[in-house]
């Protein structure tokens, strides 16, 4: 999973890029575990060795003497093994030096503006009345079926999520990337190795009972696995691929936060882009990546703006993130509706995902970004394109899915 190599000779680097991400690192206590398993499995080989030695001597009490002492040790490097494999897993993925250390989100930059807040001449309303007044949105009756925080979606509400759908994989597949509707079920222990359940993240997530399974929070849990444990040819690279998914997430931890509405809940869907590339090109595909999110957000014609996240904003497996937040005329701010992270080889190490360079193989950098999250990019249509008596206006670039040009009140 972790480069020893790289723990011990970066090991300051690590603890204080942990630290950075509000995480804490006992540095020693897993270096000198990693000095005992080396001792210990030279001291389990040697054993292994002089075992076949007797055996081929056919000397019985010795064998069975060499086969209890190896059993012992066999068993506690086992244990600290497991204990290592532990430890080092709470280790995150180490910030990029670009990246500024802060606390929290209240210390992210933004890195600009993009497009004109619209000047309304009348008292705007927000998504949830703009929805009901329009017959698309129902959170009434899905309260009484599914509980807080769950919707449905209605009418040419629908038709405008096949619509962001449509408009997303026709830029997308343009630029290359591979359409693909994944499983929402996967193993926990394939998020485990994604690196979403530590630190915090199992708690955010909706747990099959009796079955050691979960359900993604977004399509890049179940894209970036669909290669782990396989050798990637050079010449595929990089290798890009737009998941169209339901996602599901517990929410934990945001009780009483933007309860109104679709904006938090529990249920929703996504157009996500993974990308896999050669080690030390994830810098060029992040930008790229970036400037297909502002691409499609530009093509809404919804002002935005870009924000670059601090150390303690980053997630546990990313090194470096930028949201983009659309402009949420009733809530007068930005509000995030996209990201785009690279996680370098972090995810790749932990599930064993290489490519073939020449003789040499190695680990790719891995890289996901939100093309659509849908149910944010409806309230930011809703809102930035309502009109005095309650309809919206469609934006042109989705006219030609919809085959209409506004929505009207019911």
């Amino acid at each position: 999973m972790i480069d020893t190599k790289f723990l011990r000779e970066n090991s300051e680097k690590i603890v204080n890029g942990a630290k950075s991400k509000n995480i804490d690192i006992d540095i020693t206590k897993i270096l000198d575990l990693d000095t005992k398993i080396k001792e210990l499995s030279s001291e389990v080989q040697s054993l292994r060795t002089e075992r076949n030695i007797v055996a081929k001597e056919r000397n019985i009490e010795k064998g069975r003497a060499i086969k209890e002492k190896l059993d012992v040790l066999e068993k506690e490097l086992g244990s600290l093994e497991l204990e290592f494999e532990n430890l080092t897993s709470n280790i995150p993925a180490l910030p990029k030096d670009d990246v500024k250390v802060g606390k929290n989100d209240t210390e992210n930059d933004v890195v600009k503006k993009v497009g004109e807040k619209k000047d309304f001449s009348f008292k705007v309303r927000d998504h949830l009345e703009l929805g009901e007044k329009l017959g698309i949105i129902d959170m009434e009756r899905a309260a009484k079926v599914s509980g807080a925080r769950f919707a449905y979606l209605k009418n040419e509400g629908v038709r405008l999520q096949f619509a962001l759908f449509n408009y997303a994989l026709e830029v997308l597949t343009a630029e290359g990337f591979i359409p693909v509707i994944p499983p929402v079920i996967i193993n926990k222990e394939t998020m485990k190795g994604l690196g979403y359940t530590e630190n915090g993240g199992d708690e955010d997530m909706f747990h099959l009972r009796d079955n050691d399974k979960v359900l993604v929070g977004t399509a890049e849990h179940s894209l970036v696995p669909m290669h782990m444990n396989e050798v990637l040819n050079e010449k595929d690279l990089p290798l890009r691929y737009v998941g169209i998914s339901s996602a599901f997430r517990r929410e934990a931890g945001s009780y009483g936060k933007d309860t109104r509405g679709i904006f938090r809940v529990h249920q929703f869907d996504k157009v996500e882009m993974v990308s896999f590339v050669k080690d030390g090109e994830d810098d060029n595909e992040q930008e790229f990546l970036l400037g297909l999110e502002e691409k499609l957000y530009q093509g809404l014609e919804i002002p935005y703006q870009v924000v670059k996240m601090c150390t303690g904003d980053l997630g546990f497996p990313a090194a470096r993130k930028f949201d983009i937040e659309a402009w949420i005329p009733s809530q007068e701010k930005y509000r995030e509706v996209t990201s785009v992270s690279t996680v370098v080889d972090f995810q790749s190490r932990r599930l064993n995902i290489k490519y073939s360079e020449g003789d040499e193989k190695k680990y790719t950098n891995v890289l996901n970004g939100t093309a659509f999250a849908i149910g944010r990019t409806i309230i930011a249509i809703l809102e930035n394109y309502q009109q005095e008596d309650g309809s919206v206006i469609v934006p042109a670039v989705l006219r030609k899915y919809m085959g209409i040009d506004q929505i009207n009140p019911k």
